[in-house]
């Protein structure tokens, strides 16, 4: 291999320091031109951008004074007050900015001319508004011009601007340009293959990740309604099962309340016949037969609650108060083995709930803590205000998001297993013995918290007890106002100065049997079989002192009777009985107010009780 000369060395060495220096220099040179282009940019913006926020201030300022014009409200000025004081310092600035530039230092005077009109406007127009006048649609118009022009002046100057930077910046991309060019291109291919490998692997990426959310979507959407559709179909078999308990229950009810009324009103007017010299066992049967048929109302009106169709009379209530009155009755309930703890909250809300009716279903659910802990353990009630947010109500379905009264049973037994807590609010569903239960207890319960629009709900472990909680609505209307408390007769309620009662019963069994309880207290009867009768009567009889009537009857019900009674006899008093009280003076499961009514089967006691009540009463149903 010939030997590189000296000369030809060093000739290379400068020839390639040379590419390098020019290369060094190009690229500072090409720097040096880039940042004079960004200060003439950077100039450039800065004053669009103070023209903009000129203009941006002196907008707001012109509808915060048509604000002020059409309210009289102060607040509206705000944006006026401030830009009547900043304006001068924004001009200032500006002026600074455009100082080497005559046509926008002019134009910049007209500027501040036109702002001072346009203030001007609107400080008078302010004044006249505080005293009161209304500003001419002229004036209005003036502003308006003068905005306009300021508006054009502006954009004028911006275009001015951009018009310079231009002009200033040609030349200096040119020169660029030419240097630029040989850089550039290898710089944009390797960007442009650079961003093509990106983008195409973004774009894969992004529709995998794309696809991978809609297939989750859809999955989570289809879970969604299979719950859905699972939720509504026990929903709606729940709804099927309670319309189909209704129809049964509704259909048997009258007639066998009727019966019912029968056997319970005459063993009871029979047992209080008895001479003390007759023989006991006469007595013991009467009593054994009148205890069978009091099970039998008892099993009629749980198979009513459960279907929804009781009649309640919500009131006011201080469950606390309910609670803490129970004590005794459940320790003779509940038995000594088991202990009763009671955990009363402070500052509990009055619950809107008819209280006899509750009294009953605690009593029920501590009857079944107590079946679940036959060896004894302890029993807890508790209540607490409670609140069930939407996104319980969503989980359950079938109550409505609000304020409750809870109340709380929880005992130390056996437990319920899953498949056990699904069913135990079905009727006639009982894991007892045989003859140990009817099934009904909870089915009560379950129907009566409905039926009130309130909420129950089981927690329940098997070896760790069972809680149950139900809600009940909370009452937002003014305290009940209190009565006289009556100390319960020793004697039965007796008719006073010839009281006279019409009574109406299509059953003609159960119309002697009222009318002979009635006459063993003293009344003096009228009675009808059916409504178009009782008119006659009250045409015959024009004293009548109440109308005692059944509610389900052919031709004119009990309520359409009552309510032509009273055209005649205005202060005509009126208690309804039936066993069957659907649509009639019960709607959305509750007594209308000011009814007064008395379920069958009732005894002598009931029916005394409740005459000498609404014959004593001050005032009648609306």
């Amino acid at each position: 291999m010939p030997a590189i000369r000296p000369e030809r060395s060093i000739f290379l060495l400068l020839l390639t320091l040379l590419v390098i220096g020019a290369a060094v220099g190009s690229t500072y040179w090409l720097y040096a031109v880039q940042q004079r282009v960004n200060i003439w940019v950077q100039h450039t913006l800065r004053i669009e951008n103070q023209l903009s926020t000129l203009l941006l201030h002196a907008q707001e300022a012109e509808s915060g004074q048509r604000g002020f014009m059409l309210t009289r409200r102060e607040a509206f000025l705000g944006p006026y007050e401030s830009f009547r004081t900043q304006w001068g310092e924004e001009l200032a600035a500006l002026r600074a900015e455009v100082r080497d530039n005559p046509p926008q230092a002019r134009s910049l005077e007209a500027l501040e001319a036109l702002l001072d009109d346009r203030l001007f406007l609107m400080r008078t127009g302010i004044e006249r508004r505080r005293q009161g006048e209304i500003v001419a649609a002229d004036d209005f118009n003036a502003g308006m011009v003068t905005m306009t022009k300021v508006r054009a002046l502006v954009a004028t100057m911006r275009a001015r601007e951009a018009q310079l930077l231009k002009r200033r910046t040609a030349n200096d991309n040119r020169l660029s340009t030419m240097v630029s060019t040989g850089l550039a291109v290898s710089a944009v291919l390797i960007t442009l293959f650079g961003a093509m490998a990106l983008r195409t692997a973004y774009r894969r990426i992004a529709e995998a990740t794309e696809s991978q959310r809609a297939l989750a979507d859809i999955n989570r959407r289809l879970i969604a309604e299979g719950q859905d559709r699972e939720t509504a179909e026990a929903q709606l078999r729940q709804m099927q099962k309670m319309e189909s308990m209704g129809q049964l229950t509704g259909g048997i009810a009258h007639d066998f309340n009727n019966m019912l009324a029968i056997v319970i009103g005459s063993l009871d007017i029979a047992r209080r016949r008895l001479t003390p010299d007759i023989d006991p066992r006469i007595a013991r049967c009467i009593d054994n037969a009148t205890d069978g048929a009091q099970r039998a109302a008892q099993l009629t009106a749980r198979l009513l609650a459960f279907s929804r169709q009781q009649p309640l009379d919500p009131q006011p209530t201080d469950v606390n108060k309910l609670v803490g009155g129970m004590s005794e009755l459940l320790r003779r309930t509940i038995g000594e083995s088991i202990r009763v703890e009671t955990v009363l909250a402070g500052g509990l809300w009055r619950a809107s709930i008819d209280a006899s009716q509750l009294e009953a279903a605690i009593i029920n659910l501590c009857v079944n803590s107590r079946d679940a802990m036959p060896t004894g353990g302890r029993l807890t009630i508790e209540t607490a205000n409670a609140h069930l947010d939407d996104a319980y109500v969503a989980a359950q379905g079938d109550v409505a998001a609000g304020q409750y009264v809870m109340v709380s049973v929880t005992d130390s037994g056996t437990g319920m297993p899953p498949d056990v807590v699904e069913r135990a609010f079905d009727p006639f569903f009982t894991t007892k013995g045989v003859g140990k239960g009817t099934g009904l207890g909870l089915s009560q319960v379950f129907g009566f918290i409905k039926q009130s629009r309130g909420h129950v709900k089981i927690y329940s472990e098997p070896g760790e007890g069972t809680v149950i909680k139900i809600y009940l609505p909370r009452h937002y209307g003014p305290e009940a106002v209190a009565g006289a408390v009556l100390t319960a007769p020793t004697d039965l309620p007796r008719a006073k100065a010839e009281e006279i009662i019409l009574v109406v019963e299509d059953e003609e069994r159960v119309r002697h049997m009222s009318v002979d309880s009635l006459r063993e207290l003293g009344y003096t009867i009228v009675q009808a079989s059916d409504g178009e009768q009782a008119l006659e009567m009250l045409t015959i009889q024009p004293r009548i002192d109440m109308l005692f009537t059944d509610i389900v009857m052919p031709g004119i019900n009990g309520r359409m009777l009552a309510d032509r009674a009273r055209e005649s006899h205005p202060g005509l008093k009126v208690l309804y009985t039936t066993g069957y009280t659907r649509n009639a003076i019960v709607h959305n499961g509750m007594l209308d107010p000011g009814v007064s009514f008395l379920a069958k089967p009732f005894t002598l006691d009931q029916l005394a009780a409740k005459i000498r009540q609404v014959l004593d009463a001050d005032s009648i149903e609306a």
